[in-house]
């Protein structure tokens, strides 16, 4: 069933928006020195490190984080390309993930980590089966992605208040210090 055009420009945008701050997220690290401090330039090829008992970074929170972050990217993709199979859009999350990954280890804001690479892709896919699950449960792919950009509309104000929030917060740190100068 086609999408009629005001909610498929509303999720576009909002697709816009999220992919905008996952970048910012991921990559620039909300774009704040404080989280840039100390952290190596590396590349983990080893996924999950920590189950064979070597040492790496990462631990179950930002597993679950890098997974959760990736959820609404499989939402959206459901919504706007419903016609590519699961192996498609699989494919443009892991590569999503790559692109994010090596953007880190070149501008030298992080480390490249496969374990974020498996991580994020499985965020993908979970996503698709919760907007699938929405359908079901609604019996509409409309219903459906109504409710989607509804809860995302909601999320995306919540996350951009909480980031300015930290920007501002940032900033007024950084005033701060300056004066005490």
């Amino acid at each position: 069933m086609p999408l009629t055009n005001k909610p498929r420009l509303l999720t576009l945008a909002l697709c816009g928006i999220y992919l905008v701050v996952l970048y910012w997220t991921i990559v620039l690290k909300f774009n704040l020195s404080a989280y840039h401090a100390g952290v190596e330039r590396s590349m983990n090829w080893i996924p999950f490190p920590g189950l064979f008992g070597l040492p790496g970074q990462g631990d179950l929170n930002e597993s679950l984080l890098n997974i959760f972050i990736f959820i609404p990217f499989g939402l959206y993709a459901e919504i706007l390309i419903p016609e590519w199979p699961l192996q498609k859009k699989t494919l443009l999350f892991f590569l999503s993930s790559f692109f994010f990954e090596i953007s880190q280890y070149l501008f030298k804001y992080g480390a490249f980590d496969s374990t974020d690479l498996i991580n994020n892709t499985l965020g993908g896919i979970l996503g698709i089966g919760l907007f699938s699950g929405f359908e079901k449960v609604l019996k509409s792919r409309i219903k459906a992605q109504t409710l989607v950009n509804l809860l995302c509309l909601i999320g995306t104000v919540l996350i951009l208040s909480i980031l300015l929030f930290l920007k501002l917060n940032h900033l007024w740190i950084f005033r701060m210090q300056l004066l005490e100068r």
